[in-house]
């Protein structure tokens, strides 16, 4: 079997969503045992009364262990406080001080396990006078700038994908993975925290370099000046992305594959400069250009050229393209579904995450039973204080 790099850590997730579970996902996926801490019966939201049905689940959990207890009642807390030695790495995303609250704060974890890795995820950070709103990723998207930046001005536009979420959860994995480094030299415990608005902050860096630099906030059009990208549509119906930089190579390299030497030489779009002062007019041409060939021909004369260029891929595009199956980054299910693995490699091999989405409580005797007798366990889901599945 493959080593992974988090073999034999284990982390306890208190949480739901995407952002969190997201992060441990990651994790997983690198070797670590996830057990994902859910109300009884129901689960978590993501679920969406489909159990482990639900797409979204499944691509954020699966690999994971579910424990389902009700952290409303004493006797739930106490569980987990009983099974807080046994982890490495406890992670939340519930609003400031909520967890604490319930009596499984940091402090609390510290005493129960002193060298203890625990993460929170929260919407604006722990304190400020946003700190108690309730933010999801439309919100972390909106207030980190995203949306200014994603349609001309005035008229910000949603965008399609999960920013907010997503990289926050990436910010929250390589937070984990610094904490556990960081324990293993010094033994000592350690508190990662985070935010929506906080990881955004990753998203939106060249936004503010610009602002800084153009004396201005930027918009979506205000990039591609700078950027010297074009998004042009093809005589077959297909649109291609091209991105020259301010490299003049590549520049002299679309004119040779558009035919276009006059461009070379024109004042107006000689160098990056006068490019960047006329670059809507230079779009136009360029379109122009693109319009009278088919996305083949156009993607032998780019490659040819050596031009920096992309066809635009619908999702089920990006999944069905050769390279992204060379690269096996999609994991067929034997329902038809199909997951998205981690985006690395180790000894050239990517790390795939074991098992299947659990269903809820599925593995409640088995974690639980790590601490508590058979007897207490049947009397705590008696009570409906746990659940269990089957």
């Amino acid at each position: 079997m493959q080593h992974r790099p988090l073999d034999g850590i284990r982390i306890l997730e208190i949480g739901g969503y995407i952002s969190l579970p997201f992060a441990t996902s990651m994790l997983c996926a690198l070797g670590a045992e996830v057990v994902k801490v859910e109300r009884p019966l129901t689960g978590e939201d993501f679920r969406r009364h489909q159990n482990d049905g639900s797409p979204y689940f499944r691509q954020y959990n699966t690999g994971k262990r579910s424990l389902a207890v009700d952290l409303k009642q004493p006797e739930g807390i106490a569980l987990v406080k009983a099974l807080i030695p046994r982890f490495d790495v406890v992670l939340e995303n519930m609003r400031p001080g909520k967890v604490a609250a319930m009596g499984l704060g940091p402090e609390v974890c510290r005493e129960l396990r002193p060298d203890i890795v625990y993460g929170s995820v929260t919407g604006f950070g722990a304190g400020g006078p946003l700190a108690n709103r309730p933010a999801y990723d439309t919100i972390g998207q909106a207030f980190g700038g995203l949306y200014s930046l994603f349609g001309d001005e005035g008229h910000p536009q949603l965008t399609g994908g999960l920013n907010a979420d997503l990289v926050t959860g990436l910010s929250t994995a390589a937070g984990v993975l610094a904490a556990l480094v960081g324990r293993y030299r010094t033994g000592e415990p350690q508190h990662v925290e985070t935010s929506i608005m906080e990881a955004v902050s990753v998203l939106v860096t060249d936004g503010i370099t610009q602002a800084f630099e153009l004396g201005a906030d930027p918009t979506r059009r205000s990039r591609h000046p700078q950027a010297q990208n074009f998004c042009a549509p093809t005589a077959s119906g297909e649109y291609i992305a091209v991105h020259l930089s301010s490299s003049q190579k590549f520049w002299q390299a679309l004119c040779r594959a558009m035919d276009r030497a006059d461009l070379t030489v024109d004042p107006r779009f000689a160098e990056y400069r006068p490019r960047e002062a006329n670059y809507f007019e230079l779009a136009e041409i360029v379109e122009a250009e693109f319009e009278q060939r088919s996305f083949a021909e156009w993607e032998k004369r780019l490659t040819a050229e050596d031009v920096p260029f992309a066809p635009v891929l619908s999702m089920t595009g990006y999944v069905e393209h050769e390279q992204v199956q060379w690269l096996r980054m999609v994991e067929p299910q034997d329902d038809g579904l199909a997951l998205l693995r981690p985006p690395w490699r180790f000894g050239g091999e990517r790390p795939e995450r074991p098992g299947v989405a659990p269903r809820v409580g599925a593995d409640t005797r088995a974690v639980a039973g790590e601490v508590y007798p058979a007897e207490k366990i049947d009397e705590l889901v008696a009570a409906g204080v746990l659940s269990v599945d089957g």
